[in-house]
């Protein structure tokens, strides 16, 4: 069956929809059945993993999407002891037991046939045939009108259903029988008084004042739990009463066939777990759990069908309010090293670092190559940020250059286009933006660009921007960032040439080596750079490096906090 649903994953991710849900239960199966920490269920969640690791590969080969992997578990397992094993009884005839001896006139029916929650499921989702090998003895209309009382139990939770009306001592006569003679370790009702009464053999509690006792002051969702009951029993549909096999304390008890369970209220099987990418969007209320609305409400807005569609605008750090985080990044047109075209990517590689300038090189702009998006303002509004671009390079409508985005209040300064070679005239144009940052109440230049692939043309490029018309412009008073792609590496004129007036971040840091930016999968060399005025203090830099930021672009970006005087 696994192997089955392997296949239909691998065909889905081959159509390309935007979600694809494969469902593994072989260690809930094998958990119901053996134990949640029993070897056959550890062997089922090899069995899992190799899985999950196989559709991972195809889907990051898919020619349509660039897939994320989710991984999440909506609940864990309590090893539990079956009622029947350890009673001698079913749990139906000793609720009938009870309500017998109350004197009452409904006796709930006995239902034979396989009790087992393996048995169960074969029953619900089998066909016609397969009900039949599994049957259980229906009760007929009949029946139900003689005996009235109803049942329905499925892992550690049941609710009983009594078609005549009861008193309020009736309902604690009721609950202190079934907690005493039928072994029942919870038993909960709601008498429409506005709280939940809860009957264990130390006697009658109530939700929510008595949560710790009922359900253990050490419960890690134990708030969240008491809520929950309190909602299960007001439900219209929940029945008389709800019996539990756990409380805090005691031993977990199943009403099916098993030695595994879950839907009661046992901490183990209450936890579940997610594995998500870092830069998730979840809630703004940020808590120490995760609900499945969480978690759909987070894949909504990765499909951009939520209201909220960008990522959460970054938040000035605690503390020094002179820090800046800077980032300088070749988005290669938002092309990934998978020939993917995903500006949303590009956008979340940034958001996962929350940069307080942001400088692209290589952005599209109508250009039909990349399906005529507006890049620059695409990932500007996923980031909430405000951005400037410059095109260097324009045919008709299609524009491609480089762009500053900020979510502090930013004004353009000049933009304009570098010196070339002569002799060359083919070669790509070449640009630079400057724009004046007001950080509170300090003024910052930044300057970005993107230089040249042959050595002369760039010592012409990096002449032009010291000169007056840049960066010994009058207006261009410290403290000034440039930054970009100088397709030059640290030890070339050019970079000695610009280190001569500027600072580079990376040689900052004594205690750690330049880190590589080009290229992007296995980067080899730094040539990507950002220099500042030595008036600047430069606290820590980094190029990050996982998954997704090594399949974004053919460059990796480079960030740098730093302290500006």
């Amino acid at each position: 069956l696994r192997e089955l649903i392997n296949i239909c994953g691998k065909n889905d991710i081959a159509r390309g929809p935007p979600i694809i849900p494969p469902y593994f239960f072989g260690y809930d199966g094998q958990g119901h059945r053996r134990g949640p920490s029993s070897l056959f269920a550890h062997w089922a969640l090899k069995g899992i993993d190799s899985s999950i690791s196989r559709i991972w590969r195809e889907a990051r080969r898919s020619k349509h999407r660039s897939y994320d992997l989710w991984i999440y578990s909506d609940h864990g397992q309590e090893k539990s002891k079956s009622y029947i094993n350890e009673y001698g009884i079913t749990i139906e005839e000793a609720v009938s037991a009870v309500f017998t001896k109350f004197n009452h006139t409904n006796i709930l029916p006995h239902v034979n046939g396989l009790g087992g929650i393996q048995s169960q499921r074969i029953r619900n989702l089998g066909g016609e045939r397969t009900q039949k090998i599994f049957a259980r003895q229906q009760v007929t209309e009949v029946e139900h009108r003689v005996h009235g009382l109803a049942m329905t139990a499925m892992g550690p939770l049941a609710h009983v259903y009594i078609p005549t009306p009861l008193t309020l001592d009736d309902y604690d006569a009721l609950a202190n029988d079934l907690v005493h003679n039928a072994h029942i370790p919870l038993v909960l009702f709601d008498a429409d008084t506005g709280k939940i009464s809860a009957w264990t053999k130390e006697g009658k509690c109530l939700l929510p004042e008595d949560k710790e006792k009922i359900l253990g002051a050490d419960h890690p969702f134990l708030a969240e739990l008491c809520r929950d009951l309190i909602a299960l029993c007001q439900h219209p549909e929940s029945g008389d009463f709800v019996l539990c096999g756990w409380r805090a304390g005691g031993e977990s008890i199943t009403f099916p066939q098993e030695n595994g369970s879950h839907c009661g209220p046992g901490p183990e099987e209450t936890r579940g777990f997610s594995l998500l990418p870092d830069d998730t969007v979840l809630p703004e209320e940020r808590k120490s759990y995760l609900r499945p609305h969480d978690l759909r409400t987070a894949a909504f807005h990765i499909l951009g069908r939520s209201e909220r569609r960008s990522a959460p605008r970054p938040v000035r750090r605690p503390g020094d309010k002179r820090l800046v985080r800077v980032m300088t990044y070749n988005v290669h047109s938002c092309i990934g090293m998978d020939g993917k075209i995903s500006p949303e990517r590009i956008a979340r590689v940034i958001a996962q670092h929350q940069p307080d300038i942001v400088a692209l090189q290589e952005v599209d702009v109508g250009k039909s190559r990349t399906g005529g998006i507006d890049q620059a303002h695409r990932i500007a509004q996923y980031l909430q940020m405000d951005f400037h671009f410059y095109p260097t390079f324009r045919i008709e409508e299609e524009l491609y250059g480089d762009a500053i985005l900020t979510h502090f209040p930013m004004q353009l300064v000049k933009t304009g286009q570098l010196p070339g070679l002569a002799s060359r005239p083919q070669l790509e144009p070449r640009g630079a933006i400057w724009v004046r940052i007001k950080i509170d109440d300090k003024e910052i230049q930044c300057i970005n660009t993107h230089l040249g692939l042959f050595p002369k043309e760039r010592r012409n490029q990096v002449k032009a921007l010291i000169g007056n018309e840049w960066l010994g412009h009058p207006e261009c008073h410290d403290p000034v960032i440039l930054c970009g792609d100088f397709n030059a590496p640290p030890s070339s004129p050019v970079c000695q040439l610009l280190k001569s007036r500027l600072m580079d971040v990376q040689l900052e840091l004594t205690d750690q080596r330049p880190k590589k930016t080009f290229f992007g999968r296995y980067p080899l060399v730094r040539i990507d750079h950002i220099f500042t005025t030595p008036d600047i203090d430069v606290v820590g830099v980094d190029v990050p490096i996982n998954e997704l930021s090594q399949v974004a672009s053919d460059h990796l970006p480079l960030t740098a906090e730093i302290r500006i005087p």
